[in-house]
């Protein structure tokens, strides 16, 4: 909800914490301003962002529109020294900026440590690809002969979601500017305030108008996708509202890359590890960031035969969990970011009840976390339940994992490679060869193997999803390449 500023009685119980616009190297104020609040403690404001007008988000287009053919034109290893020295503005203020990304998206404090340093070394991933742009690739003749080489598209929108948003930003915008393009980014409406604050340092290491950041309402911010000096759009989110974004970019045939939802399976053989490290990881895998990771496991198939003990030692993990605000030290898991999304997820839980599914609520909730009205779950399994049920079918994006009993695994590639999602998918077992010959028959943009989720994720591969998980890949040469176009230069003879 936008405000005027100062006209919200709870103003006063929060830190002074406000973000303008940036549009052309400037901090651009507003006349109205969205409050974020603590998603543990829902009352309590965190800040206030700046509430874009369209006519500013067509200010933000037109200049990275301007800014674009100097920053084209400059060589490729220069826009690289540039990004690289720009880095180096962020280094005093992680720790700062990762109180504030706890304290408006909930997660814990050791895992907004680490997008910092994610965004970090995104970058630097990027800048090492930066001779891949140098590349010409020749057809000789005769008759004709051609050489083909890259140029940079234009003026690219990002939209990322607030999960993990500052680390998602890592995988786009610095490959988009490296290769020669100028940026609006669009931060996520409950978690603007960190995002906001990184980009500031860093864009001051850049020209005016390379890098621009918006934040406003969906009506407001429109213009960033369908204004037609906007040649490439990035979004990160649903698939219902990548569809949309596909819809818009098509009014001006504007590229896209679209990271969307998963419903991601780890299939557990009837060799696999399920030793203290192995369990480990595929909590982790599940349950990051309170389950609110695209890449999560989301569900789980294991070989009949070791059904009871995998479940047995899920138990015993979870049950260790503290779940309180992410500030507390003593804290392994957040609040959701939503009250939305916590009810979505119990709506999905009650569901599963209903239908005669087992639900084991593990781990305990901090004191503090029972009385302050914060968007707390527990993390749940969900026993053997029907596979027709929304807590199988849907992402849950949240902290509850269905486990399915399989005899066959045939039948379990079958379903998981003709679902709508495709994103990501875990096998495990004991056997390498095994493992591999079975990881390759899936259809996803990611499999690992004895490992799953984001703390497994190799940036120097390119990410995305099959089918409606998404289209187009990030990070990596191909992730580089993605946001230019090939220009062919043909002459006789």
């Amino acid at each position: 909800m936008s405000a005027k500023l100062g006209t919200d009685p709870e103003e006063t119980r929060a830190e002074a914490v406000r973000t303008g616009l940036l549009i052309d190297g400037k901090t651009v104020e507003t006349d109205e301003w969205t409050a974020v609040h603590d998603p543990a403690a829902p009352d309590r404001i965190v800040g206030h962002a700046a509430a874009a007008t369209p006519d500013q988000s067509r200010a933000a287009v037109a200049a990275a529109d301007a800014a674009f053919p100097g920053w084209a034109a400059m060589p490729a290893r220069r826009r690289a020294e540039i990004i690289g020295e720009a880095l180096t503005l962020l280094e005093d203020s992680a720790a700062e900026r990762a109180a504030l990304m706890t304290r408006e998206n909930g997660k814990i404090s050791f895992e907004s440590q680490i997008e910092m340093g994610v965004f970090v070394a995104r970058t630097r991933a990027a800048i090492d690809l930066v001779d891949n742009l140098d590349q010409v690739r020749s057809l000789d003749g005769p008759p004709l002969t051609s050489h083909i080489h890259r140029l940079p598209m234009g003026v690219v929108t990002v939209i990322v979601p607030f999960n993990w948003p500052i680390a998602i930003l890592g995988a786009s915008l610095p490959y988009a500017l490296l290769a020669g393009n100028t940026a609006v980014v669009k931060p996520p409406p409950t978690v603007p305030l960190s995002m906001v604050r990184t980009l500031e340092l860093f864009a001051a290491g850049l020209p005016a108008g390379v890098l621009n950041v918006v934040t406003g309402s969906n009506d407001a911010v429109s213009p960033l996708l369908t204004d037609p000096r906007v040649r490439k759009i990035v979004f990160t989110g649903s698939t219902a509202a990548g569809k949309n974004i596909m819809a818009a970019a098509a009014q001006n045939l504007a590229s896209v890359t679209l990271e969307l939802g998963g419903n991601d399976p780890a299939i557990v053989m009837d060799d696999a590890v399920l030793d203290e490290e192995h369990l480990g990881r595929l909590v982790t895998g599940a349950f990051l960031t309170s389950g609110q990771v695209c890449m999560a496991v989301k569900r789980v198939y294991v070989h009949r035969s070791r059904y009871g003990e995998l479940v047995d030692e899920l138990t015993s993990a979870l049950d260790t969990q503290r779940v309180g605000p992410g500030a507390d030290p003593a804290s392994t898991m957040g609040p959701l970011n939503s009250a939305a999304q916590r009810d979505k997820v119990n709506a999905m839980l009650a569901e599963a009840a209903r239908a005669g599914a087992e639900i084991r609520e593990l781990g305990t909730l901090a004191p503090a976390a029972a009385s302050s009205g914060g968007h707390f779950l527990l993390p749940a399994l969900v026993l053997d339940p029907d596979p027709g049920l929304r807590i199988v079918t849907e992402e849950q994006f949240g902290p509850a994992l269905p486990i399915l009993p399989f005899d066959d695994v045939d039948s379990v590639l079958d379903q998981v490679n003709n679902d709508w999602s495709g994103l990501c998918s875990s096998v495990w077992s004991a056997d390498p060869t095994r493992a591999a010959a079975l990881a390759a028959r899936l259809r996803t943009g990611t499999t690992w193997i004895n490992h799953a989720n984001a703390v497994a994720c190799d940036d120097r591969a390119p990410f995305g999803g099959f089918r409606q998980s998404g289209i187009g890949r990030e990070m990596g040469p191909d992730g580089l390449l993605s946001f230019t176009e090939p220009h062919t230069i043909t002459t006789q003879g």
